[in-house]
C-alpha cells in the first residue's frame, strides 16, 4: 500500500479523548492484506487522538457523532457513491469510525459533499473530517458483522468476474446515427458513477464501453451501444430524465465519434468487451458486483435496502452500485433528495365506469405519495400511476397487484415510462390525467414519520385516526356501512381519537378507504384511514 505515515495523531476535536482501537499504521514495508475490520474497544488505548481539524486530505476519514446503534452497513453506504471502500474500523465506545476510501479523490469529494450537507444517520447528524492516518491497517480481532459485509466486497474485488458486451442486437442499423452516445449530467448534488450510467444505458440494450470525463465544470461521459438503433432508443426515452428526484439531469446527444478506444477498466472508463484490460492508476479496476454483493450482504444482515425510508432507489434497475449509491443517500438523509427508481406503475383491469384519479390517488397513496395519474385515453381500463420514488411503486405493486378494486382484479406491474406526462397547455383530455404532486394527502411527507412504520398489505380490517370527540360509535358504522359493505365489528381506542372497524371482506375494507379516507367529520377532523395489522 501507499504512504509512509509519519503521524499517529487522529483527526477529532480537542479535548476530547478519542481513540484509535486496534489499529496498526502501516510502514512502507506492511502488507495490508485486503479489508479486515475491528470493533472490539480493548486495545484503544495505543493512539491518542490531538485536534486536527483541519488536517490535509487523506483516503482515511473520521466519523463522529455516531448513534450508538448504527451499524458498519450504514457507515460504509456513506462512502459508497463516491467511490470504492477499502477499509473500515469502528469505536463503537466512541461513537466514531474510520472509514478508508481506495482513493484520495474519492475521499475529498466526499468531504466537500458532506460540508455542504451535513450527514445524518437515523436522524442524527454526524461529522465526517480527514484522519491524518493515509490508511488503516486493522488487527484480526473480527466483528463478524462487519466481516460479513466487508468481506462480500472483498469476494467481488478479488474474483475476476468478466463483463461480457453480452448479445449486440442484429436490428437494422440506421446510418446517420452512431452507436456512441454523448451524456452531460446537469444539476448534478448527487454524485453520478459510470456503475450507475451503466445500470441505467443498460435497460436499452448491450452496452460495449463507458469513458466519463469533466469538461467545462461538467461530468460527461461518452457510451457506445452494440448498435445504433439501442442508442436511439435509449436517448428517446432517457434524454431530459432526472436520475434522482428534481436533480442529475441526463442531456443525450448523438457522438460524431462511431468507436470508443478505451486503454483502462477502472471507475473512469471500461471496456465491458475486454474485462483484461489494465485498470491503468494501480488500482484495481472498479467491478459493479461489488456494491450488488454489498446490497445483497445488507439484507442478509437484515437490513434490506428497500426497507429504508425514502431511500434512492436507481433510474432504470434495482441494481448494483446505482442501488448502494442509492441505500446510502437514503440512509444519511439527503434533504429534497428521493429516489429515481422505477416510480412509474401500469394499472390494467380497472373498471372504467367507476374508477378516477382521485380514487386511484387515494388507495395507491397508502403506500406512497402518489404524483401523477394519467387513466389511458384509449384504454380507460387502465391507468398509469407515478410514485415520489422506485421503494414506493414497489410497495404499492407488491400489496396491490391481485387485489379486487370495484369488483375487478386489478394487476399492477412496472411501467416502461420514466414520467406521467401531463397533457399540453389548453388541452382538454377530460379530466383523466391529474398532477398530485402539491397535495396536502401524502402521507410519507415528513421524513422520518411514523407512517412508514405503518404500511400493511389490504385488509378488512381498518385503522381509522383524527375522529372528534362529538362523533359516536354509531356515526362511524353507519358511515362505513353507506359505502356497500358491512361492518363486521367495531373498537375505539382509550382516547377514542382512533378505531378499528372490521368489514366483511378486503374488497368492502379497500371500498370503504377509498370513499372515506380524507371524510371530513366536521369540527376541522378529517377522517384518516389506513389498513390495520390488527383484527377485533
Amino acid at each position: 500500500m501507499d504512504g509512509i505515515v509519519t503521524e499517529v495523531t487522529v483527526g477529532v476535536k480537542r479535548g476530547s479523548d478519542e481513540l484509535l482501537s486496534g489499529s496498526v499504521l502501516s510502514s512502507p514495508n506492511s502488507n495490508m492484506s485486503g479489508m479486515v475490520v475491528t470493533a472490539n474497544g480493548n486495545d484503544s488505548k495505543k493512539f491518542k487522538g490531538e485536534d486536527k481539524m483541519d488536517g490535509a486530505p487523506s483516503r482515511v476519514l473520521h466519523i463522529r457523532k455516531l448513534p450508538g446503534e448504527v451499524t458498519e452497513t450504514e457507515v460504509i453506504a456513506l462512502g459508497l457513491p463516491f467511490g470504492k471502500v477499502t477499509n473500515i474500523l469502528m469505536l463503537k465506545g466512541k461513537n466514531q469510525a474510520f472509514l478508508e476510501l481506495a482513493t484520495e479523490e474519492a475521499a475529498i469529494t466526499m468531504v466537500n459533499y458532506y460540508s455542504a450537507v451535513t450527514p445524518h444517520l437515523r436522524n442524527q447528524p454526524i461529522y465526517i473530517q480527514y484522519s491524518n492516518h493515509k490508511e488503516l491497517k486493522t488487527d484480526n480481532t473480527l466483528n463478524q458483522r462487519a466481516q460479513a459485509v466487508l468481506q462480500a466486497v472483498t469476494a467481488v474485488q478479488t474474483a475476476s468476474t468478466p463483463l461480457s458486451g453480452a448479445a449486440v442486437s442484429e436490428s437494422a442499423v440506421t446510418p446517420a446515427q452512431s452507436p456512441v452516445l454523448r451524456i452531460i449530467i446537469d444539476n448534478m448534488y448527487y454524485p453520478v458513477t459510470l456503475d450507475v450510467l451503466h445500470q441505467i444505458f443498460t435497460k436499452f440494450g448491450a452496452v460495449l464501453k463507458i469513458i466519463t470525463f469533466t469538461k467545462n465544470n461538467q461530468f460527461q461521459a461518452l457510451l457506445q451501444y452494440g448498435d445504433p438503433v439501442n442508442a436511439q432508443q435509449a436517448k428517446l426515452a432517457l434524454d431530459g430524465q432526472n436520475i434522482y428526484n428534481a436533480c442529475c439531469t441526463l442531456r443525450i446527444d448523438f457522438s460524431k465519434l462511431v468507436n470508443l478506444n478505451v486503454k483502462y477498466n477502472n471507475d473512469k472508463s471500461r471496456d465491458y468487451t475486454r474485462p483484461d484490460l489494465p485498470s491503468g492508476d494501480g488500482q484495481p479496476a472498479l467491478d459493479p458486483a461489488i456494491a450488488a454483493a454489498f446490497a445483497k450482504e445488507t439484507s442478509l444482515l437484515g437490513l434490506p435496502v428497500a426497507a429504508v425510508p425514502g431511500a434512492l432507489s436507481p433510474l432504470a434497475i434495482p441494481n448494483a452500485a446505482a442501488a448502494a449509491a442509492a441505500a446510502a443517500a437514503g440512509r444519511v438523509g439527503m434533504p429534497g433528495v428521493s429516489a429515481g427508481g422505477n416510480t412509474v406503475l401500469l394499472v390494467s383491469n380497472l373498471n372504467e365506469e367507476m374508477v378516477t384519479p382521485q380514487s386511484l390517488f387515494t388507495l395507491f397513496g397508502v403506500y406512497g405519495d402518489v404524483q401523477r395519474v394519467k387513466i389511458l385515453y384509449n384504454k380507460k381500463d387502465s391507468a398509469l400511476i407515478q410514485m415520489a420514488d422506485g421503494n414506493q411503486s414497489q410497495l404499492a405493486m407488491n400489496h396491490l397487484n391481485g387485489q379486487k378494486m370495484y369488483g375487478k382484479i386489478i394487476r399492477v406491474t412496472l411501467s416502461k415510462h420514466q414520467t406521467v406526462q401531463l397533457p399540453r397547455e389548453g388541452l382538454d383530455d377530460q379530466g383523466l390525467t391529474k398532477d398530485f404532486g402539491n397535495s396536502p394527502l401524502h402521507r410519507f411527507k415528513k421524513p422520518g414519520s411514523k407512517n412508514f412504520q405503518n404500511i400493511f398489505p389490504p385488509s378488512a380490517t381498518l385503522h381509522l385516526s383524527n375522529i372528534p370527540p362529538s362523533v359516536a360509535e354509531e356515526d362511524l358504522r353507519t358511515l362505513f356501512a353507506n359505502t356497500g359493505g358491512t361492518v363486521k365489528a367495531f373498537k375505539f381506542f382509550q382516547d377514542h381519537k382512533m378505531a378499528l372497524l372490521q368489514m366483511a371482506t378486503v374488497e368492502e375494507a379497500i371500498q370503504a378507504l377509498i370513499d372515506l379516507h380524507n371524510y371530513n367529520l366536521g369540527e376541522n377532523h378529517h377522517l384518516r384511514v389506513s389498513f390495520s395489522k390488527s383484527t377485533i
